[in-house]
C-alpha cells in the first residue's frame, strides 16, 4: 500500500450547498462537527438536494461561532442565521422521518427560496445524539447519523477517483473528463492507496480515530453536477455503471462510523485494521 495518508478533509455546513475544505477537524459519534446540521425543506417537510435543485452547488454556508452560519450565492447579499431555539417539527429525509428545528428568521427562508426560485425553508438538527439512527440492516445500537444521505462519514481515495477517470477517458463521454472529487461529495479523501483497495477495508484508523467501514456508496445523480457551474453530464454514472455495479448499486467511496470521537487532520496517516 505504500504511505496512506489523510489528502484532504471536507465538510458541508448546509446538506447540498458547497463543500468546505478544512486543515481538521473533530469528529463527532454522528459525523464531522459542522458537517451537515442544516438542510433545507419544501412546503411537504421533505429534503432538497441537488438531486432536483443542481443550482444549489453555487451556495455557500460559512461557519459562524456558536453553530450559526453565513450564506452566500451569485448575485445575492450574504445573511447570517442563528441557531434555533424554538420548536421542533416534523421532516423527511429521504425515508427518515424525523425532528428538526427551523431558523427562527423568516428573511432566511425569503433568502434560500429566492435563490432557489422555490419554496423551501432552512432548518437544523438540534440533536445528533439522538435525532436520526443509522440504517439498522448496517449500524450498531445506539449509531446516529446528521443530515448526511445515510452514513456519518464518506470516505474516498485519489487512486480510485485516477481509476474512474481512465474508464470515463475510455468510454463515449470521454469529454467530460477528468472529472475533480468534489463530484462525490467525500468528507475523507486519502491518498497512497491502490485503487479500489477501499472496497476491501472493514476497519480503518485515520490519525487519533478508529472507524468502522459500514458499507460502500451507492452513487447517484449528484455526482454528474459540476459543482462549479451546477451544470448536469452524464460522467460518472455511464461509467460506474459499466464498472461499478454491484448488487444494482453503482458505487464509488466507503461509508464510515466513528469507534470513538477524536480530531483527524490533513496529512495523517491512514491504517487499515481489518
Amino acid at each position: 500500500m505504500g504511505n496512506m495518508l489523510l489528502h484532504s478533509l471536507h465538510i458541508h455546513p448546509v446538506k447540498a450547498f458547497r463543500s468546505l475544505s478544512l486543515p481538521e477537524v473533530v469528529v463527532e459519534p454522528w459525523g464531522p462537527a459542522g458537517d451537515r446540521r442544516w438542510m433545507l425543506i419544501d412546503d411537504g417537510g421533505r429534503v432538497v438536494t441537488q438531486r432536483r435543485h443542481p443550482r444549489l452547488a453555487l451556495a455557500a454556508a460559512e461557519p459562524l461561532p456558536g453553530g450559526g452560519l453565513r450564506l452566500s450565492a451569485p448575485g445575492r447579499a450574504p445573511v447570517a442565521v442563528a441557531v434555533p431555539a424554538g420548536p421542533a417539527e416534523r421532516a423527511e429525509i429521504f425515508r427518515d422521518k424525523i425532528h428538526v428545528v427551523p431558523a427562527e428568521d423568516d428573511a432566511v427562508h425569503a433568502w434560500c427560496s429566492a435563490f432557489l426560485g422555490s419554496e423551501v425553508r432552512l432548518v437544523h438538527l438540534d440533536d445528533p445524539a439522538t435525532r436520526r439512527p443509522v440504517d439498522p440492516r448496517f449500524a450498531l445500537p445506539g449509531e446516529t447519523v446528521s443530515l448526511a444521505d445515510g452514513y456519518p462519514l464518506l470516505l474516498t481515495t485519489t487512486a480510485s477517483l485516477d481509476a474512474l477517470n481512465a474508464l470515463v477517458a475510455e468510454g463515449d463521454h470521454a469529454g467530460e473528463g477528468p472529472l475533480p472529487m468534489n463530484r462525490f461529495r467525500p468528507n475523507l479523501v486519502v491518498e497512497g492507496t491502490t485503487a479500489w483497495a477501499e472496497d476491501t477495508w472493514s476497519r480503518i484508523t485515520v490519525g487519533e480515530v478508529a472507524f468502522r467501514v459500514a458499507k460502500p456508496s451507492g452513487r447517484c445523480v449528484v455526482t454528474t453536477t459540476d459543482q462549479r457551474t451546477a451544470g448536469r453530464g452524464r460522467e460518472p454514472l455511464h461509467s460506474l455503471g459499466r464498472h461499478r455495479r454491484f448488487g444494482g448499486k453503482l458505487v464509488f467511496g466507503q461509508n464510515l462510523v466513528p469507534l470513538a470521537p477524536g480530531t483527524v487532520r490533513v496529512g495523517d496517516p491512514v491504517t487499515v485494521l481489518a
